[in-house]
């Protein structure tokens, strides 16, 4: 085990994954194939209850209305995360799509797994999602490195309560768990909560410094930063 936190915390958006990549590839390729899914997997039980949820959300609008807008506006509402996560999967299965992560993140995944951390992920990006992401990298599979997948389900990633219900489902005190995002409010909201913070600048990105969280250019500078392998 090493001296570092226990456990590693990731956000996907910024930190392990290009911004461009969700939202010049993803994004679109869930936008095009909405009406056509709902269309081809409405009547199935899962895509059904989502659908509800829309309606329940977006009173007197068509569902396929409420989505679409949410999705101009990238809004973080778990019915649409939901089923852009079951529009991806079967991109990924299709091959037509192919998840791209930094090239510094495998390595550091793997190593700190190896060396007994924890890692779990965060994003707002339905659980579905996070899995099938890092299941097709082109660094392979990854998803066996994680011990948690957590999503809007937990709470907003700007609320505070969300990081404590987060910590308290691994079993772990806050103050054990490093949190890694490149949004400096939500780092705000894990650190009122005492989780360990560090922004991801990446320059690809254009991501500007936290004055108030440490900052670390790729997840090499976190190791060397946190303790870590």
């Amino acid at each position: 085990m090493t001296a570092g936190p226990a456990a590693v915390l990731t956000d996907i958006e910024g930190t392990t994954t290009p911004i461009a990549f969700v939202h010049r590839t993803l994004f679109p390729f869930a936008r095009e194939r909405l009406g056509a899914f709902l269309d081809a997997h409405g009547a199935e039980p899962a895509v059904a209850a989502i659908v509800e949820d829309v309606r329940a959300q977006a009173p007197g609008r068509l569902p396929l209305e409420a989505l679409l807008s949410w999705m101009d506006e990238d809004a973080k509402v778990t019915p649409l995360k939901a089923l852009q996560g079951l529009i991806w999967r079967e991109g990924y299965a299709s091959g037509d799509l192919h998840a791209e992560v930094y090239p510094d993140v495998p390595p550091r995944l793997r190593a700190w797994h190896a060396a007994g951390v924890r890692l779990a992920i965060y994003s707002s990006g339905s659980v579905e999602a996070q899995k099938q992401l890092f299941a097709h990298t082109e660094a392979g599979d990854l998803t066996p490195l994680f011990g948690g997948y957590f999503d809007t389900g937990m709470g907003a990633k700007r609320a505070a309560a969300s990081y404590a219900a987060i910590a308290a489902a691994m079993a772990l005190p806050p103050g054990g768990i490093l949190f890694l995002s490149d949004v400096e409010a939500e780092l705000d909201a894990a650190r009122e909560s005492g989780l360990a913070t560090c922004q991801l600048v990446r320059a690809e990105d254009g991501t500007v410094a936290s004055a108030r969280h440490p900052t670390a250019a790729d997840f090499g500078a976190v190791a060397a930063a946190f303790g870590l392998p």
